[in-house]
């Protein structure tokens, strides 16, 4: 095979001169993202690896966010679920299996999905639109007439992010789209879309403004001419989330969609002004005068809780000056140091005294405790309004609080009616809520084997106590009004984070899941085949280890049971995964005094190749421990650029890495771009990510998504940089032969898609391994050009990270939609050229 490598591949020169100039220009327009599938298509063609095939050892168990869900009202065991990043899947079953049938297509994430059951058309709107940190960007819209088994691309690539698809109840060719638009930056090319020729042209007949797109449509099947919108304005930066606006609102148009007329005016009933989030719209079909409203509040709701007497609330600390500070109960005090951990080490004379001799501010208590107990702000949240006359006026119909959500009502803000009920209403958010009086009260239907977090439902137009619904934990059904619900979670699209693997026979599999913990599996987890012949259900052996969204894993290799891990922001334990004995938390904490930490969503951990005692953790700081993390110590200052300020934690380490050839030569690198190397384990620290007197060819205001330390040349570290928080696709990949000191580009014939990982082959150092938002790419010549390795997975996976179990010389991906992938490495490595 050597013969057919060739090292003269070619390279798109619009594709060289984006990555080179996106970092100040901000987003990847479309037209190159649909340029650069050319070039992913190159790299599948002349790879020389396609002949090893992935296969998916599950986990099932836990299965992965849906977005949206489609049943065939006359024959409800046939159905549609759309998942978040894991593609379109279709059972014909009642759930029992499904098939994937979007796996061909250039993107896997999913707004929404229509189907016209009568011409069986399918259409998919791709790009998540519940606006988190992992909603991936789509690139338009798709069709099929043969069931899935060819799709048309029909453009809108601008639109990132589809909240809904309507078809004309009798017109195959006419559709809506509702467009959000980008998540992390403006674009005008938001709003509403009509088709009337099956979506070969589209025009935009709703635009607001380039932060505010429409989010949700429903439609009067008996006046086809008239339909109602939601616009939502909220904009995402990396460091804060503004997720509500003026300019958000409800929209009619009467003439198909060709104009729209605001209706949430003052006066008409539903609530105006900068607070107003995301909302969902729903017609009731029988009575199309009656329209429900939902709507994320964010306003914040007055105080009235009550005070408890014997301990002071945060927001009483703030703002005090010393003389106040010495006038507060110390009772008082002790009992809200005991309640938050801080009783062993502090009491409120010591702190008294401290504060007095200016050994710590008045407002030390109040900057301490505001990280540390996690309070947010007090929005309303949701609440819903109802029309009785087609939108003219509308009433509040709750009066009491819909406990679905406050804080986090951009996830969801989903509402159903019933097909002839007009008062049995349906509201998604945390939990799953029904209304049998028109929305004035309301009911969980949640029970213990539903997942909280709803995103979808379906209603049966015959049976409404039949639903579907699905959620962050997969598709759930009942038919009976909820009171008992059965999991339908056979496929394998576990949104996967981070992994590792251990030393067992056979070795497990860890990683943490987006909303679905942390869990382990063991490399010979058997599951379905999909494959549509004979399909038998086998257990899957995945064990879960901890909850939240799960994040990093690390194993200690000497018993293979001692693991660390983690959720979101930093929140770390560690524990016998098998007799859950010792279980401690291990994250850092700040003293009284010192500036709050700050901890990423996805917390970088790593315990020590040359010593398993030795762990290492990153906030803002480096912290080290020799005694397996029992104790925390911080050898740094602020490794960030701390330049930003928001309501999402930012200017925090992201990546950390140890040379396996040189104890204590370390790398960190940052959400904000910073890297830095010690090479005396933590007593000296150089910043390498610019230099003062030349320009670093290095991206300045990227997310570090990896960095990696080579074994086979001590002073050689591969760097990778994600531009997903920018809505900046290039793939910026770095390698550095002296320690960082000089960096130079590699990877110049990827497509655009933002790097989550760089590996390098345990054996080969002339081989590495890159996955990005779009899949697997692996280069023979250490990154100088690269080929798609893809046998067997999707056309276009996030692969989020790569692990290898170094005996079994196998490669293990962990993609975030599709769980867990495994190959053998021997004819890759056989393949390659001899270092």
């Amino acid at each position: 095979m050597h013969s057919k490598l060739t090292y003269c591949l070619p390279i798109l020169t619009l594709l060289l001169v984006t990555i080179l100039s996106n970092a100040q220009v901000g987003y990847t327009p479309g037209d190159i993202r649909l340029k650069s599938l050319k070039q992913r298509q190159a790299l599948v063609e002349r790879s020389l690896v396609n002949n090893v095939k992935f296969r998916n050892i599950g986990p099932t168990v836990m299965s992965g966010r849906v977005d949206d869900i489609e049943a065939n009202p006359d024959d409800p065991t046939e159905f549609y679920v759309a998942y978040a990043s894991g593609g379109l899947w279709h059972t014909t079953n009642n759930g029992q299996s499904f098939t994937p049938i979007f796996d061909s297509s250039e993107v896997i994430s999913i707004g929404d999905i229509a189907v016209n059951w009568k011409t069986r058309t399918i259409w998919v709107g791709t790009g998540e639109v519940n606006s988190s940190r992992s909603s991936y960007s789509g690139i338009g819209v798709y069709k099929s007439k043969d069931e899935g088994k060819t799709w048309e691309y029909l453009g809108l690539p601008e639109s990132h992010h589809i909240g809904k698809i309507v078809l004309h109840p009798t017109d195959d060719n006419t559709a809506w789209v509702a467009v959000l638009g980008h998540l992390y930056s403006p674009n005008k090319e938001r709003g509403v879309y009509k088709t009337t020729d099956g979506g070969k042209s589209w025009k935009q007949t709703l635009a607001i403004d380039d932060n505010t797109g429409a989010v949700d449509m429903d439609i009067n099947l008996q006046n086809p001419d008239e339909l109602y919108a939601t616009a939502w304005y909220r904009t995402r930066r990396a460091w804060n989330f503004e997720e509500s606006g003026k300019s958000s609102g409800v929209y009619k148009s009467i003439d198909g969609g060709t104009t729209w007329q605001l209706i949430s005016t003052p006066g008409s009933g539903l609530p105006t002004g900068a607070n107003i989030g995301r909302m969902g719209v729903a017609v009731y079909p029988k009575d199309p005068q009656i329209v429900y409203i939902i709507v994320d509040n964010q306003q914040a709701k007055p105080d009235t809780a009550k005070k408890d007497s014997l301990v002071y609330a945060i927001n009483e600390l703030k703002d005090l000056s010393v003389e106040q500070f010495a006038n507060l109960d110390e009772k008082k005090l002790d009992t809200l140091f005991k309640r938050n951990g801080l009783s062993k080490k502090y009491n409120a004379r010591m702190v008294k005294e401290m504060v007095a001799h200016n050994q710590l501010k008045p407002t030390s208590l109040y900057d301490y405790f505001y990280v540390n107990t996690g309070f947010e702000s007090n929005p309303i949240g949701a609440e819903v309004y109802r029309s009785d006359n087609g939108g003219k006026t509308w009433n509040k119909t709750n009066k009491a609080e819909i406990p679905i959500f406050f804080s986090y009502g951009y996830y969801f803000a989903k509402i159903y009616v019933s097909p002839y009920n007009p008062d049995k209403v349906f509201a998604l958010g945390l939990t799953s809520q029904v209304s049998l009086d028109g929305g004035k009260t309301w009911k969980s239907m949640d029970k213990q084997n539903v997942h909280s977090d709803h995103h979808a439902l379906w209603i049966d137009p015959k049976r409404d106590s039949h639903l579907i619904n699905g959620n962050d934990g997969g598709v759930n059904i009942t038919y009976d009004n909820g009171e008992h619900w059965f999991k339908a979670y056979t496929p394998a699209v576990g949104q996967f984070y981070n992994i590792t693997v251990d030393n067992d026979k056979p070795y497990n599999v860890y990683g943490g899941l987006q909303d679905n913990g942390v869990w382990y599996v063991p490399s010979t987890n058997y599951r379905n085949s999909f494959n549509g012949n004979g399909q038998t259900q086998l257990e899957d052996r995945a064990k879960n280890i901890g909850g939240g969204d799960g994040m990093q894993v690390q194993v200690d290799l000497r018993d293979n049971t001692t693991t660390y891990y983690g959720s979101q922001f930093g929140n770390y334990s560690r524990s016998n995964r098998i007799t859950k004995e010792g279980t401690k938390n291990i994250t850092p904490k700040h003293e009284l005094g010192e500036k709050p930490l700050r901890f990423n969503w996805q917390a970088p951990i790593l315990l020590s190749s040359h010593n398993n005692d030795i762990v290492y953790f990153g906030s803002n700081k480096f912290h080290r421990s020799f005694n397996q993390g029992d104790t925390m110590i911080a050898l740094t200052g602020d490794l960030t650029k701390a330049s930003r300020t928001g309501n999402v934690p930012y200017g925090t380490l992201t990546t950390i890495s140890e040379s396996p050839i040189r104890f204590g030569l370390i790398y960190t690198g940052s959400d904000d771009g910073n890297v830095f190397v010690t090479k005396d384990a933590g007593a000296n620290w150089e910043l390498i990510s610019a230099k003062p007197k030349k320009k670093s060819i290095l991206p300045q205001e990227r997310w570090v998504s990896r960095i990696f330390a080579s074994r086979f040349k001590e002073g050689r570290v591969y760097l990778s940089f994600n531009g997903y928080r920018n809505d900046d696709f290039a793939p910026y990949l770095f390698i550095s032969n002296d320690y960082g000191a000089t960096w130079n580009m590699l990877g110049k014939d990827l497509p655009m898609e933002p790097i989550n990982v760089v590996k390098e082959d345990p054996k080969n150092g002339n081989i590495i391994y890159v996955g990005t938002d779009g899949g697997l790419y692996v280069s023979f010549d250490n990154g100088r050009s690269f080929m798609a390795w893809n046998a067997g997975l999707p056309k276009s996976i996030p692969i989020h990270d790569i692990a290898f179990q170094e005996r079994e010389n196998e490669i293990i991906l962990g993609t975030h939609g599709r769980s867990l992938y495994v190959a053998s490495l021997d004819k890759i490595q056989e393949a390659a050229p001899k270092p």
